[in-house]
């Protein structure tokens, strides 16, 4: 997941269209800083923590999300050590608890109720269950995903990783790093992966 600081950076530089290519290249980092404290600065300390960059996210905006190779591995190194599997090594949970979080696009918002659980709005990106005629497609087609994979046991972990952390497997990758910045639990992960591999998941009809 992009922070609150790309997003504004892309608005920023949107609205200076006229300019040329080379002039929104070499805008000051810092007057975006100076720009987004001074719009979010009487936020919650919450809010306020979402606008500091961590050590991937900050490569990826100096980089416009193409960094050179070298910085590129030490993202998906870093990224990768930040992944916490599940200690009792279950990765396959309930498919329609699944279900329910792909399909679901609470969190995150201001006008958010104490105790909102978050889902991981996956059909605003994804293709997952075929019959379901309203995706994204941001991202690559995810039907038939278990199926295709032979239900295979390492390809299960790698789902799980993909969702916890993106960046393990994709350095500046688009897709939110769900379980490292806690926009998700463990519980709805491995409800996810079942989506994805359970044989009886629609996902795989």
């Amino acid at each position: 997941m992009k922070t609150l600081i790309a997003m504004t950076t892309f608005v920023l530089l949107t609205l200076v269209a006229p300019a040329r290519a080379e002039e929104i290249k070499n805008v000051d980092p810092a007057l975006v800083e100076k720009y987004l404290q001074a719009t979010f600065g009487k936020a919650s300390p919450e809010w306020q923590a979402r606008m500091v960059q961590d050590e991937s996210l900050a490569v990826c905006n100096k980089y416009r999300n193409v960094p050179p190779a070298a910085e590129a591995d030490a993202i998906q190194k870093r990224e990768l050590a930040r992944i916490e599997y599940p200690k009792d090594g279950k990765l396959l949970g309930d498919w329609k608890e699944g279900a329910k979080v792909a399909n679901s696009g609470a969190g995150g918002q201001f006008s958010d109720p104490v105790g909102t659980v978050s889902g991981g709005n996956c059909y605003a990106c994804h293709q997952m269950d075929p019959k379901e005629v309203s995706y994204g497609t941001l991202g690559p087609s995810l039907a038939a995903y278990g199926k295709d994979r032979k239900y295979d046991t390492a390809d299960m972990k790698n789902a799980f990783a993909k969702i916890y952390n993106s960046q393990s497997a994709v350095a500046c990758s688009n897709m939110p790093r769900f379980g490292s910045n806690k926009v998700l639990s463990e519980k709805q992960i491995i409800d996810l992966v079942a989506y994805l591999f359970d044989p009886e998941s629609p996902v795989n009809k």
